[in-house]
C-alpha cells in the first residue's frame, strides 16, 4: 500500500496490529526450569569432620558449628604467611590463564547484548541520488513534391534526469513464541556458566600457588635438614679417622663413614633442582620470566590454620563447579523452548517511508513524500520429523548436563572427606613420626656413646644416623604434606567462594 498521505483508518489499523503483537509476546513455549534434584540426601554433617573430633584443635579442624564464619574472598590469608599473600595478589593480576577466562566471559556477555537486540526492530537510513541522462540524436526526414524532392533534418537534444531520495526502512520480528527470549536466556545463561568458569580458574590458579609455594618451602626444610646432616656425618668421619690412626678402628669404618657422607652431599644437592621447579611453576603462575624470579630459602615451620567446613549442604552453594554444572543445565533447558519454538509460524513485519523527487529543492515537500506497510507469514508444513528430531536431541543433552551435575556434587562431597581425611591422618602421623625421631635421636647418642668407648663398632652407629636422617626426611614430607593438604581442603570447600557471587541473567546483560 502507497499513498503521499496517511489516513486515520491506517493509524488506528497500524496501531491495532502492533497492539496485538504484544500482547501475543508474552507466549513463551518451552519447560519451565527447575533445578534437577540430588542423586542423595545430604549428610547432617561430613562423616569424618565427626571421627577424631577431640583431636581437632591439633589437626586443624573441627566439627562445624552455627557461629563458624565461613572462608570468604582472600582465603589464603588463614595461613598467615605475608609472603603468600604477595604471590597470590600478583597471581590475580598477571595470570594469563586467569585473564583468559576472563575474556572468554567478556564474550559471553557481548554474545547476550547481541541476542536482546533481536527483540528490537531493526531501522535502516539509506540516502541516495541519481542521475539519467540521453545522448543527441540526428535524424533525416526525405519530402517528395511536384516541385521536386527534399530533404530536412533533425536533431535531437541531449537530456539529463535527476533524482533525489531519502528513504527510511524497518523491520521486525515479533517473539511471539518465546524463540529469541529463550535465546537470549540460553545465551545468559551460557555467560553464567562461562563466569562460574572463570571463578573455578581463578581458584584452581591460586590453589596451585599455595600448594608451589609449601612445596617449595617443604624443599628449604630438606636443604636445612640434608646441611645439618652432612655436618654430622663430617664430624663422624674425622672421629673415624683419628680412631683409625690411633689403631682403634680398621680402615673399613673410615670407608663406610665416608660413603655415608658423599651420599648424604649427593642428596643434599638434589634438592636445589626440584626446588628450582618449583620456583619456575610459581613465577609462571604470577606472570614473571622465570630467570628474574627469586625465592629466598625459607624453611617451612608453619602448622595447618583451623578450616571451618560448614556442612555437607553447604558445600552446594559454594563450589564454583557446581554452579557451572548447574547452569549448563538452565541453558540446556532454554535450548528445548528454542527447539519448540520452530514448530510455531515466524512473523516478519516491515514498512518504509521517505521523501523522494527529481529536484532538491522539493525533497521535503509533502507531496514529496512516500511510505509502506507489509508483513509476512512463514510456516514449515512438511520437514520429515526434523523438528521433533532437533527437540528429543535438545532434552537428551538437557537429561546429560543433568547427570554430569549430579556427578559434581557426589564428587565435591567425596573431595570434601578425602582431604578432612587426609589432614586427621596426617596430623596424626606427624605426631608419631617426632616420637620416633626422638626414639631414633636417643638410640644414636646411645649408639655413638658406645662407640666411642670402644663397646660397640661404627655399624651401630652408622645404622642410628641412618635412622634418625630417614625420620626428620619423613617428618618433613609430613609436615608439607599436611600444609598442601589444607590448601586442598579450602580448595574442595570452595575457598570461599559463594553463589551470590555469581551474575545474575540480568547482570550479563548489562553493558561491562
Amino acid at each position: 500500500m502507497n499513498s503521499s498521505r496517511v489516513t486515520p483508518s491506517v493509524i488506528a489499523a497500524g496501531a491495532g496490529l502492533t497492539l496485538s503483537l504484544f500482547l501475543l509476546t508474552g507466549c513463551r513455549v518451552g519447560p519451565k526450569y527447575v533445578r534437577a534434584n540430588l542423586p542423595a540426601v545430604p549428610p547432617a554433617a561430613y562423616k569424618e569432620n565427626q571421627v577424631g573430633s577431640e583431636q581437632a584443635g591439633e589437626n586443624g579442624w573441627r566439627q562445624a558449628r552455627p557461629e563458624d564464619a565461613m572462608l570468604r574472598g582472600k582465603w589464603w590469608q588463614v595461613f598467615q604467611n605475608d609472603e603468600l599473600n604477595g604471590l597470590e595478589e600478583q597471581l590475580n593480576i598477571n595470570n594469563q590463564n586467569i585473564k583468559q577466562y576472563f575474556e572468554n566471559y567478556m564474550a559471553a556477555r557481548a554474545v547476550v547484548r547481541n541476542a536482546h537486540a533481536s527483540l528490537y526492530p531493526s531501522i535502516s537510513f539509506a540516502p541516495s541520488q541519481s542521475v539519467q541522462g540521453r545522448g543527441s540524436q540526428s535524424a533525416a526526414t526525405t519530402t517528395t513534391s511536384t516541385t521536386g524532392t527534399s530533404t530536412t533534418g533533425t536533431t535531437v537534444a541531449n537530456t539529463t534526469s535527476q533524482s533525489y531520495s531519502l528513504p527510511f526502512s524497518a523491520s521486525w520480528e515479533p517473539d511471539l513464541f518465546g524463540m529469541v527470549r529463550n535465546t537470549i536466556r540460553e545465551d545468559a545463561n551460557a555467560a553464567q556458566v562461562s563466569a562460574a568458569n572463570l571463578a573455578n580458574e581463578t581458584l584452581s590458579e591460586q590453589t596451585s600457588l599455595a600448594q608451589y609455594y609449601f612445596e617449595l618451602r617443604g624443599q628449604d626444610s630438606l636443604q636445612e635438614l640434608y646441611n645439618k646432616t652432612v655436618e654430622t656425618y663430617r664430624d663422624t668421619l674425622r672421629l673415624t679417622q683419628t680412631r683409625y690412626r690411633t689403631g682403634l678402628d680398621s680402615d673399613q669404618d673410615v670407608a663406610q663413614a665416608e660413603t655415608n657422607l658423599r651420599t648424604a652431599e649427593a642428596n643434599a644437592a638434589s634438592v636445589a633442582t626440584t626446588r628450582g621447579q618449583y620456583e619456575h611453576a610459581i613465577a609462571l603462575l604470577v606472570g614473571q620470566a622465570t630467570g628474574n624470579f627469586y625465592l629466598s630459602a625459607r624453611p617451612l615451620i608453619a602448622s595447618p590454620p583451623y578450616i571451618p567446613v560448614g556442612v555437607p549442604s553447604q558445600l552446594l552453594e559454594r563450589r564454583p563447579d557446581i554452579a557451572a554444572a548447574e547452569r549448563t543445565m538452565a541453558e540446556a533447558n532454554a535450548l528445548i523452548g528454542i527447539g519448540q519454538a520452530a514448530y510455531y509460524p515466524d512473523i516478519s513485519l516491515s514498512a518504509s517511508a521517505g521523501t523522494q523527487s527529481s529536484s532538491i529543492s522539493k525533497l521535503f515537500n509533502l507531496s514529496a513524500g512516500f511510505w509502506s506497510l507489509g508483513s509476512s507469514a512463514t510456516e514449515t508444513i512438511f520437514d520429515g520429523g526434523a523438528r521433533r528430531a532437533t527437540v528429543q536431541q535438545y532434552k537428551a543433552l538437557y537429561n546429560s548436563d543433568v547427570a554430569a551435575y549430579r556427578q559434581t556434587v557426589l564428587n565435591a562431597f567425596k573431595e570434601v572427606e578425602d582431604y578432612l581425611v587426609a589432614s586427621r591422618q596426617l596430623a596424626e602421623q606427624q605426631q608419631r613420626q617426632q616420637s620416633a625421631i626422638a626414639s631414633a635421636q636417643r638410640y644414636q647418642q646411645l649408639a655413638l656413646t658406645r662407640y666411642k668407648t670402644g663397646v660397640d663398632t661404627y655399624l651401630n652407629v652408622l645404622t642410628a644416623q641412618n635412622s634418625v636422617f630417614s625420620s626428620q626426611e619423613t617428618e618433613v614430607s609430613l609436615r608439607t604434606s599436611r600444609m598442601t593438604s589444607a590448601v586442598q581442603l579450602i580448595a574442595a570447600l570452595g575457598g570461599g567462594w559463594s553463589s551470590s557471587d555469581l551474575p545474575s541473567e540480568k547482570e550479563v546483560n548489562r553493558k561491562p
